[in-house]
């Protein structure tokens, strides 16, 4: 059994009141809308945005449309080298809770939705640069995200996760605008209509190593797909209001920081580029830097070279190249 790594998972209520601690990454979708001075309006209309997207998503037994409502919790992850007295902060998701106000319910959604990982910002913000400096045409370096994949596999199989969580996650982003999708026949009642894309990404290819499929569905009343990375059966796996759970809050966050995709005021036809350059869309009354959010990944990403790649770099070498599920 591979015991050189242990987990901390920590918790922290996502609500109006929530503030990011001093360690918390500021680069994730729900640290950077609770800045500066408009941060309470801001969480307080995005929580809003989600619960009305949840309830227009699940009319069933639901008359006047408010039955439900989004409980959001941030789970941060430090990660623990065996022997070294050190952690190192991994990665941080959100874990959805369903109350049901007509049965005093809190029913658990779906854990992953958003995605945000030091090594992860490592690997996009450092290396893939680093690489492509004296490259005569975009390239990427072997084993690119060999490390960040297997360490995370080894989170959602170990004993930390399996206790705290009762299913793979679910992590949902955004569709690339530098790919082409294409409309399919398939209809889910939650998820929407399928969309396959031209050809494959290099976010595919990374979430790929990370133990992750992904499909591609516009929910009923959305304007764009969104891709949906998973374990197992998408559509099989999880309940349709652990669906929605992730659609209505993922979507909200899309609708913010990407509007000129997933707040456009057209809808994506059969055949779908998206482009983050379109004018014809409507903003939010939620402020967010998006300018500031990329400069933040690049920090963070030398912060994971300086705090933990580089002073663990033979150990964690040794450690991939023997790893395996």
């Amino acid at each position: 059994m591979d015991n050189q790594f242990t987990f901390t998972i920590k918790s922290v209520c996502f609500d109006e009141n929530y503030q990011p601690s001093d360690n918390t990454r500021i680069t994730t979708n729900f640290a950077n809308l609770a800045r500066g001075s408009q941060r309470q309006q801001n969480l307080r209309n995005t929580l809003n945005m989600i619960n009305n997207r949840f309830n227009a998503l699940a009319p069933w037994d639901n008359p006047t449309g408010d039955r439900y409502c989004i409980e959001l919790e941030i789970i941060s992850v430090d990660i623990n080298i065996a022997g070294s007295g050190q952690s190192f902060p991994s990665i941080e998701i959100l874990q959805t809770i369903i109350f049901d106000k007509q049965t005093n319910e809190r029913i658990e959604g779906n854990v992953g939705n958003n995605f945000s990982s030091y090594v992860r910002d490592y690997d996009f913000s450092v290396v893939l640069p680093e690489h492509n400096k004296a490259q005569p045409a975009f390239s990427v370096p072997d084993n690119f995200g060999e490390l960040h994949g297997k360490l995370f596999k080894r989170f959602i199989h170990s004993s930390e996760y399996q206790a705290a969580f009762s299913k793979p996650p679910v992590i949902c982003l955004s569709v690339s605008d530098s790919k082409t999708y294409f409309r399919t026949d398939n209809h889910h009642p939650v998820l929407g209509v399928e969309y396959t894309p031209g050809e494959t990404s290099l976010t595919e290819q990374y979430f790929k190593k990370m133990g992750l499929s992904v499909r591609y569905f516009m929910p009923p009343n959305s304007v764009a797909p969104l891709a949906f990375y998973f374990m197992g059966d998408l559509l099989n796996d999880y309940t349709n209001l652990e669906l929605i759970s992730t659609i209505s809050t993922m979507e909200t966050f899309q609708k913010i920081y990407r509007p000129e995709i997933y707040n456009a005021n057209a809808t994506a036809g059969n055949r779908y580029q998206p482009d983050l350059r379109h004018q014809d869309h409507s903003l939010t009354q939620i402020v967010y830097d998006r300018e500031e959010r990329s400069e933040l990944a690049r920090a963070q990403g030398k912060f994971a070279e300086e705090h933990f790649i580089k002073p663990y770099q033979q150990f964690l070498e040794n450690w991939s190249a023997s790893y395996s599920l």
